[in-house]
């Protein structure tokens, strides 16, 4: 680098052959050179229905519980924005929950219903489904407990497949299993394709890890372990023994793996911005599609600090989502998914 003095006005300049900043001069030359592109078509909006009137979540300020009725009116507002797929949780009543969860699979359930009425009356949008035992369990876990505190894996897959198929024959498009069992990928695609159900793809959690931000999510579900079961059974208290540990980044390259040998159609982490380096290993090892969840924590965490007013929450949720998709997240499950579409669009 040389410095030319120009001793006339006693001024300088740099010979500088490369400016960075000319390539961030104006709105127009950014949008130019913009490396990550976020738009309305990459988010997947995550909803809450049960069985009920419609009625705000007390732990996630601007989320819902929809009734089967304010559940299809909030597709179609989605979808007017651009947003082009949805992901269903149901809030199940106690007395329709057990230890086996029994009610995943059935056919006139909640879930089976929601994606029936939102594939008529929306047939272009996406429906994924999750497929876990969490909802339905009265031990609320993801898989059977049995009553040394045991996760049953091989009979809690056994489950799932029902459950899968149910959310197959309903009309869903993805089927996305967010349990952790051993195995589960594998199975669900051997069932959905024995049942001619070839075409209903199946997006995994894969590296989906023991993190402490899903606490408002299980609020919303009311999904958490319970602390004890009927007759002295065991129940842990937490998920450790199935989802990962947030210390491990390798494991998430064997959970991948092993997803897409068994079938997977998109691999998923979650949660999503602690764990961006986890999204970038991956895209170094799969060339499946990446999912990447912003997950219940997250969301709070930026609504909270937005409505103190300490952060811009229209700039700090676009930045949040544009470093997963920097990350190498091709589509991304977000709470924020219909404000982040409209913001888009007004840019």
């Amino acid at each position: 680098m040389m410095l030319r003095m120009l001793h006339e006005n006693n001024e300088f300049n740099l010979d500088l052959p490369q400016r960075p900043r000319r390539r961030r001069r104006t709105p127009a030359m950014r949008e130019l050179v913009r490396e990550t592109r976020l738009t309305a078509q990459q988010l997947i909006y995550p909803l809450f229905v049960h069985d009920g009137v419609d009625e705000p979540i007390d732990a996630m300020p601007g989320c819902n519980r929809w009734s089967l009725d304010g559940l299809c009116d909030e597709v179609g507002r989605a979808a007017a924005l651009g947003i082009g797929a949805v992901v269903l949780f149901p809030k199940v009543d106690d007395k329709y929950k057990s230890s086996t969860a029994d009610e995943a699979y059935n056919p006139v359930g909640l879930i089976p219903q929601a994606v029936t009425r939102i594939k008529l009356e929306y047939p272009d949008v996406l429906v994924i489904t999750d497929v876990a035992l969490d909802p339905y369990s009265s031990d609320g876990h993801d898989g059977i407990v049995d009553d040394n505190g045991e996760i049953l894996n091989d009979e809690t897959v056994q489950v799932l497949c029902k459950q899968a198929l149910m959310h197959a024959q309903a009309g869903a498009d993805i089927v996305a299993p967010s349990d952790m069992m051993d195995g589960r990928v594998a199975a669900i695609r051997q069932t959905l394709d024995a049942n001619g159900y070839e075409s209903v793809s199946i997006m995994s959690y894969s590296a989906k890890y023991a993190s402490a931000f899903y606490g408002p999510f299980r609020g919303a579900l009311d999904s958490a372990p319970k602390s004890n079961g009927q007759g002295g059974k065991k129940i842990p208290s937490d998920k450790l023994t199935y989802q990962m540990d947030p210390a491990n980044a390798r494991e998430a390259i064997t959970e991948t793996l092993l997803d897409e040998a068994e079938g997977a159609d998109i691999v998923m982490v979650k949660p999503a911005g602690p764990y961006l380096d986890i999204i970038q290993r991956i895209t170094q090892v799969t060339t499946l599609p990446i999912a990447a969840y912003q997950v219940s924590g997250e969301y709070l965490m930026i609504k909270a600090a937005s409505e103190s007013g300490w952060v811009d929450e229209k700039k700090i949720v676009i930045e949040s989502l544009t470093a997963i998709a920097r990350a190498g997240a091709d589509m991304i499950l977000t709470y924020y998914a219909p404000q982040a579409a409209q913001w888009l669009a007004e840019k």
